[in-house]
């Protein structure tokens, strides 16, 4: 599909507004964290449900929610109380090969974090792709502070190893992005949505170059890079927003 440059941006503009609307919600695994208004609910189930969003949608939206209920569907409130007995209400979890003892240490690593500061201080003032970068890098590395099973690392791949940190970005996409539409959260108020960084998988990548949005062919962080930049072309404010756009025309039209 070759279309010049402001009939790229006049497609890419259509197709963002077409799927960036809150009937798309509920079939979407940003459904989870809109169960919830509390702003710590909300991020719990937003990091946690993109932590397990990759294979099929239906079967990640049902386990998410299977997740969050083992929590007594109230996140944050289990996070910061949970005993160790508790975590055995998790010991028949798995979500592909994210396992029972996965998911107890991801709930104890959680806990550590509340007692502090909370998710959002890793991930303050980004206003630069090295930021974003060092930011998911210092997050990954104290999120796996303590002593843990090595296999463990790959539910949060490091940018600085090349990885596209897809789900990462998707979570920060909700956490941070915010319009008038009533799908992203917007809740992390001291960011700005145009240094956000487009989440980058196999469907976005292959919409992007049938576009001519991305030249290079691997799904990994110089793509992120090379394709947000791309898309700040069209709108600097807000790139991001045509992540809807790569989402929809890849998933649902299977472009």
């Amino acid at each position: 599909m070759i279309l010049n440059p402001t009939e790229l941006k006049e497609f890419l503009d259509e197709k963002a507004r077409q799927y960036n609307r809150p009937e798309f919600i509920e079939s979407d695994p940003i459904s989870i964290p809109h169960l919830f208004s509390k702003k710590e609910d909300i991020e719990i189930s937003a990091f946690l449900t993109s932590i397990i969003s990759w294979g099929q949608r239906k079967i990640i939206i049902r386990n998410a929610r299977n997740l969050i209920s083992l929590m007594d569907d109230s996140p944050h409130d289990f996070i910061l109380q949970h005993t160790h007995q508790d975590l055995r209400r998790f010991s028949a979890f798995v979500h592909r090969t994210f396992l029972p003892s996965d998911c107890a240490f991801f709930i104890g690593a959680l806990k550590q974090i509340y007692q502090k500061d909370g998710l959002e201080s890793y991930f303050q003032n980004l206003n630069s792709p090295e930021q974003t970068e060092n930011s998911l890098t210092l997050f990954r590395n104290d999120f796996f502070g303590k002593r843990h099973p090595s296999r463990l690392r790959k539910h949060l791949p490091d940018p600085k190893a090349g990885s596209a940190a897809k789900r990462m970005n998707m979570f920060l996409r909700w956490m941070i992005r915010k319009d008038n539409h009533g799908v992203d959260f917007g809740i992390w108020q001291n960011n700005s949505s145009k240094h956000l960084l487009c989440p980058l998988d196999l469907h976005s990548g292959r919409v992007s170059r049938k576009l001519g949005l991305l030249i290079r062919t691997s799904n990994d962080w110089k793509a992120v890079l090379e394709l947000t930049a791309k898309l700040r072309e069209f709108d600097p404010e807000d790139p991001v927003k045509y992540d809807f756009a790569l989402f929809g025309l890849g998933v649902f039209e299977k472009f």
